[in-house]
């Protein structure tokens, strides 16, 4: 099913039909039809397999609407955006010539910032020590050598090493039951890495939209590389607060009995479970401090300030 009245539609799992007239979007599953005004639909994101008619493209494409398309393993594949009314260029040439390291080194500062953050609230709220001797201590010392380190790759490799140490102490949080050890490749195992990507990508298709309209490169990493790389980097230091949140609750509650299960070598999320995840999704993905975010990199690239991720940015209000 469908949620209504959200900052962006989302159409999960297999089997549903959608189809278009000039000024509705309709969806069918299951026996039910739902019907939203075409205009009121300005992000919509298809996760799994489903038939789209060609209508529901042209019609939400000229009404302004972008689409994202996600596989089985919510790999991000594929993305429309409306044409933009003013390209420029020149925004997308300048952005090559940026510095790499200097934004690369602010991405990753605030990651590590968010991911601190995220692990001493869990400790002071668990009412039990999660951390093994020195592990904090090395998170903090990370962070403040972050910025004495000159090479992008010295970058990159202290950011993946703090990002490993950070699932892993996430991991002692959660029922052993549930299988989650680390973070791990797709096609994943365990229910909560197959959350984890699934909030990630509805937080990357969040992040693209609003990386293309501000006439941005999305190819264009610091901090990753190929194809979407500027995009994840943005939302490394959201994560955090926009995603890992919501399904390490989720988690600790307890999943239901039918909530996920094991074939063709993955782990399936159920549609119930999907639903519950997107509700709270809504409210943690918060567009407007994306878009924020993405004019704050613009605005640094033509005036040539500083960039920096607000505090905000990476915090759960």
């Amino acid at each position: 099913m469908v949620l209504q009245k959200v900052p962006w539609l989302t159409v999960s799992g297999y089997g549903a039909h959608i189809k278009s007239t000039p000024t509705q979007l309709i969806i069918q599953r299951k026996g039910e039809i739902q019907n939203y005004p075409l205009r009121s639909v300005h992000h919509l994101v298809i996760a799994g397999g489903h038939t789209i008619h060609t209508s529901v493209i042209i019609n939400l494409l000229k009404a302004g609407g972008a689409i994202s398309f996600l596989d089985q393993d919510s790999n991000p594949v594929g993305f429309l955006n409306p044409p933009l009314r003013h390209p420029d260029e020149e925004i997308k040439a300048i952005q090559k010539l940026a510095p790499a390291h200097r934004y690369a080194l602010a991405i990753a500062t605030a990651a590590i910032r968010a991911r601190i953050l995220r692990v001493e609230r869990l400790g002071e709220g668990s009412g039990r020590e999660i951390l093994y001797k020195g592990e904090l201590e090395f998170l903090h010392t990370s962070f403040k050598e972050m910025e004495f380190l000159v090479k992008l790759d010295e970058v990159r490799r202290l950011f993946t090493l703090t990002g490993d140490m950070y699932y892993e102490i996430l991991s002692r949080t959660l029922p052993p039951e549930l299988g989650f050890r680390r973070r791990t490749r797709r096609p994943h195992q365990d229910p909560v890495n197959a959350m984890l990507s699934f909030g990630y990508a509805m937080l990357f298709s969040q992040c693209m939209r609003a990386v293309l309209g501000a006439n941005l490169d999305p190819d264009l990493g610091m901090l990753h590389e190929g194809t979407g790389s500027f995009v994840y980097d943005l939302i490394e230091p959201l994560k955090p607060g926009m995603v890992d949140d919501v399904v390490l609750e989720i988690a600790r509650k307890g999943l239901l009995d039918g909530d996920y299960e094991y074939g063709d070598r993955r782990c399936h999320l159920s549609e119930g479970l999907i639903e519950r995840l997107l509700a709270r999704l809504y409210s943690s993905v918060r567009g407007e401090e994306i878009d924020d975010m993405v004019a704050r990199f613009r605005d640094s690239l033509l005036g040539g300030r500083l960039f920096s991720i607000s505090p905000g940015d990476a915090a759960s209000q």
